[in-house]
């Protein structure tokens, strides 16, 4: 078996493991990256990337349906979805083979295969063509997540969609149920919907998209009633089984049974953290009892010295920018440089019609921290710019610590919310106040007056509204 020695390995190649080994690049860590699968991991390839490929492909399709507001006459418009999932798999490809000339210009050694740990130093990388073991004096776990299942009699029917399989479906399907309307739900319920596929959403919880400001995912369901997604919450899948059309859902609601038969059914009930087949037990290797994830402190170091973990097998903030700035903290811990995380200000971008974003406290969790606020909002229909394009839906909500105006939270549900948090995350990040945000000229017309507008209803009430 042939033997090599490195600085640093790295498990996994997914926005987690392939940003830490282009840093250890920067660095000049000797850094091997391993990956069993395919370089970028499930965001690159199954998740992010190709999901907002669809995402822009429907919202085009959409906007040619609506086409005669804007005083333009479209005829006969049609989804092409092979087109569609060929555009997907061009633009992925192009990610990939840009992150590929990447990693040879940071002098990144690549391996294809399945990583095991022998003891503390040494892994086992099985591949097709030959078994290689790697000696390093670091390395860092960036195996990621795969989808969750919930023990729901049928959920393993042949045909049952997952979040991958979803994307690689080579036919629209008439009709759709979407189990779980959580973030993954979400944005596929929007997604199929545009498309022009009769989408259900059944969810457990009483709200859509936990964890989000309850107001902003209220908006979020009427946004999806008016595109005519029917959203069932406070609803338990009981069953799935085959029928004539293709699956029956059956699902309690309020103590009455009820049922929705679909073409397609996708199961989008989250996801869990993945160490299968690493061998943890070998270096004695903590894990979580329930979900199997890696506890890690500070630094992303597990309780092994020289063993780190980052992205979604930490079960932290299971997003791909967290797991892009946990593998930059753990290779900047491993050269010797001072670095955390500012687990505060971790901006959330939810992409559905219209978006959301997110960052810092929401209206529940201040008040469960005792901490006195006060928030403020304004609507996107009141703005110029968002008129001028054709839209109306959305609001944007701060939230600001009473005493000091400092900005602990926002919430924005509108057209270009994933970009517009940005600003907020920033504010949150440096603890600026409203006044900061209030003394800030911005550009005219613009989406980002919004910001402007809601800081102004913390004083003396919003300019336009």
């Amino acid at each position: 078996m042939e033997k090599k020695d490195y600085k640093l390995a790295i498990i996994g190649s997914g926005p987690g493991g392939y940003v830490a080994a282009l840093r250890a690049g920067q660095l000049g860590l000797d850094t091997v990256l391993i990956e069993k699968e395919a370089l970028g991991g499930t965001c690159l390839n199954w998740g992010c990337i190709p999901t907002k490929a669809f995402v822009r492909s429907a919202e085009v399709f959409s906007d040619i349906q609506n086409a005669k507001d804007f005083g333009i006459n479209v005829q006969k418009a049609e989804v092409d979805f092979p087109a569609v999932v060929k555009r997907k798999d061009k633009i992925v490809k192009r990610l990939v083979r840009g992150i590929d000339h990447l990693l040879e210009r940071n002098g990144v050694d690549k391996i294809e295969g399945k990583a095991s740990f022998i003891d503390q130093n040494r892994l086992k990388i099985e591949s097709e063509s030959e078994n290689l073991e790697i000696e390093a004096e670091n390395i860092i776990i960036a195996t990621g997540s795969e989808a969750a299942l919930l023990p729901i009699p049928g959920a393993d029917l042949e045909g049952i969609l997952d979040s991958r399989a979803a994307l690689e479906l080579e036919k629209l399907p008439k009709s759709m149920v979407i189990v779980g309307g959580g973030i993954i739900g979400m944005e596929f319920a929007f997604i199929f919907s545009n498309f022009g596929v009769d989408v259900t959403v059944i969810e457990y919880l009483d709200q859509l998209v936990s964890g989000v400001d309850s107001e902003i995912a209220s908006e979020l369901n009427r946004s999806a009633r008016r595109r005519r997604i029917s959203v069932k919450t406070s609803s338990e899948v009981k069953e799935i089984k085959k029928n004539e059309v293709g699956y029956e859902v059956i699902y309690q609601q309020k103590n009455k049974e009820k049922s929705e038969a679909a073409e397609k059914v996708l199961m989008a009930v989250g996801r869990k953290p993945y160490t299968s087949g690493l061998k943890l037990e070998n270096i004695g290797l903590e894990v979580s009892d329930k979900r199997k994830a890696i506890p890690v402190n500070k630094k992303m170091e597990s309780n092994i010295k020289g063993i780190y973990a980052v992205g979604d097998v930490t079960d932290k903030i299971l997003l791909a920018h967290v797991a892009s700035t946990q593998g930059i903290t753990a290779v900047e811990n491993i050269a010797g440089l001072e670095k955390e995380i500012n687990y505060e200000a971790v901006p959330g971008a939810i992409f559905t019609s219209p978006e959301i974003g997110t960052v810092g406290l929401t209206e529940a969790e201040a008040e469960a921290k005792g901490i006195e606020y006060q928030t403020s909002s304004f609507p996107f229909a009141a703005s110029g710019k968002v008129m001028a394009m054709g839209e109306r839906e959305g609001k944007i909500k701060l939230i600001v610590e009473k005493e000091s105006e400092k900005i602990i939270g926002a919430a924005i549900i509108g057209i270009a919310a994933s970009d517009l948090i940005a600003e907020l995350t920033l504010a949150v990040n440096l603890s600026l106040t409203a006044e900061d945000l209030r003394n800030t000229i911005y550009a005219h017309p613009t989406t980002a007056e919004v910001i402007h507008e809601a800081a102004l209803g913390l004083e003396d009430g919003s300019i336009h509204a």
